[in-house]
């Protein structure tokens, strides 16, 4: 909820975002998710989650940086290995829904705007929607495995 409050969002907006943005414990220990966190000193600073959709794409369901991390690099090293998770299950495409604000971000990754979906927290948003490649190489290696 503070990397999502990091983009000026007000409290009345938060609170409708609050349910969609909460991971329940369901969620993180089902096989088709993917959580991976980032600790920085002993302290969480990120995580992101993947999620499964079919035996070629996942979406990047979540992912979010601890507002004093953003700008860091930490959201580029997170969304780097997502990218090389995805690889290693032989995933082609990555599928993202992102908030405006990190346009610029996703785009840096190699994503492309490839159309809108709508918020399910806020009637008549509209969130943009990207896609991304995966070049699939033998060499990729996830934690230097």
């Amino acid at each position: 909820m503070r990397s999502k409050a990091y983009w000026g969002y007000d409290e009345e907006f938060m609170s409708l975002c609050r349910s969609e943005l909460t991971r329940s414990p369901e969620q993180i220990s089902a096989p088709r998710f993917d959580f991976q966190v980032c600790w920085f000193d002993n302290e969480p600073v990120a995580f992101y989650a993947l999620e499964r959709i079919n035996a070629d794409v996942a979406e990047l369901e979540a992912m979010f940086v601890e507002p004093q991390h953003i700008g860091s690099g930490i959201g580029r090293l997170m969304i780097e290995h997502a990218k090389a998770r995805a690889k290693t299950q032989g995933l082609k495409r990555m599928i993202i829904q992102g908030d405006p604000h990190a346009d610029s971000f996703y785009r840096a990754a190699g994503a492309q705007q490839c159309g809108s979906r709508p918020s399910c927290s806020i009637p008549g948003r509209q969130l943009p929607l990207y896609e991304l490649t995966l070049d699939i190489r033998k060499t990729d290696t996830v934690d230097g495995k």
